[in-house]
């Protein structure tokens, strides 16, 4: 059944668009800031990069293309693993801003607990850019649910994020669950699943029904569990196809469909990961 696909603005939480763009691997220069300025112009209001992505300038320069004021939009990116001592936070994070061209951050993230993370020492120095007001909020990557609880008791200044990997392959309730009961917002890193949910049957079937794409299905499943999602797009084509995922309503009996999917498959999974 065809509907209208052509969504003005985006759903948020606690202030995040629902609906991001995600840069990572976006590494040719132009294309990353043109990717970042179509989606902007799109409708887009949120951007998301890291350090170990390489292209925060490149995103930082599509900002500046766009036809849109920085306050509109919710920019975040992430400390890498070997600058999470807390006076290399201070340090790299204003390096990040710089290249960025902002005043300050919508959202910092802890990119991994790992390597140099110490959580006294490196929450410390992210209450301190927060205090500073260099960053609006506080946000942690790849923690699992533990971590979570231990960083929020640590860090002085609210923690309202914690990005993951997510997608129906990876649902991670248990997860989801932590992260609701202390009020952080998940945010979803790779929710296509790299691809592999267009060739996933049971969202295939449901594409089908609501005739949509597979990858406007997956995202309109993460927006029914109250979870952002970042996909990664780098042209026009796939960044609107994306977008139009927040005009498609899935019902109850959809939603069951892809909650019984029964493979499992985890896209990111390096050595220092948490759960390994």
């Amino acid at each position: 059944m065809s509907q209208d696909r052509s969504p003005e603005t985006c759903p948020t939480t606690n202030g995040m668009p629902m609906l991001g763009l995600g840069t990572w691997q976006n590494t040719d220069p132009d294309q990353c800031a043109e990717s970042v300025r179509t989606a902007l112009e799109m409708g887009y209001r949120h951007v998301d990069t890291a350090q170990a992505y390489e292209n925060e300038g490149d995103v930082g320069e599509g900002l500046a293309r766009a036809d849109v004021d920085r306050e509109d939009v919710f920019l975040a990116t992430k400390i890498w693993i070997s600058n999470l001592a807390h006076d290399d936070v201070l340090e790299t994070a204003r390096e990040s801003l710089d290249r960025l061209g902002v005043d300050s951050l919508d959202l910092l993230y802890v990119h991994w607990p790992a390597r140099t993370y110490e959580p006294d020492e490196t929450l410390s120095a992210f209450s301190k850019l927060y205090d500073e007001g260099l960053i609006e909020n506080v946000g942690v990557s790849n923690f699992l649910p533990e971590q979570l609880e231990a960083a929020i008791e640590i860090c002085d200044a609210p923690i309202v994020a914690n990005q993951v990997e997510l997608h129906p392959m990876l649902p991670q309730p248990d997860l989801r669950e932590a992260c609701d009961r202390h009020d952080v917002d998940v945010v979803a890193y790779s929710p296509l699943a790299r691809g592999a949910v267009f060739d996933q049957p049971t969202i295939q079937e449901v594409a089908d029904k609501h005739d949509a794409s597979e990858a406007q299905i997956s995202l309109a499943w993460l927006r029914e569990k109250g979870v952002t999602a970042i996909p990664k797009a780098t042209g026009e084509a796939h960044i609107r196809d994306n977008w139009e995922s927040l005009a498609v309503e899935l019902d109850a009996e959809d939603v069951d469909a892809i909650d019984s999917i029964e493979e499992r498959s985890r896209k990111v999974d390096p050595d220092f990961g948490p759960w390994n």
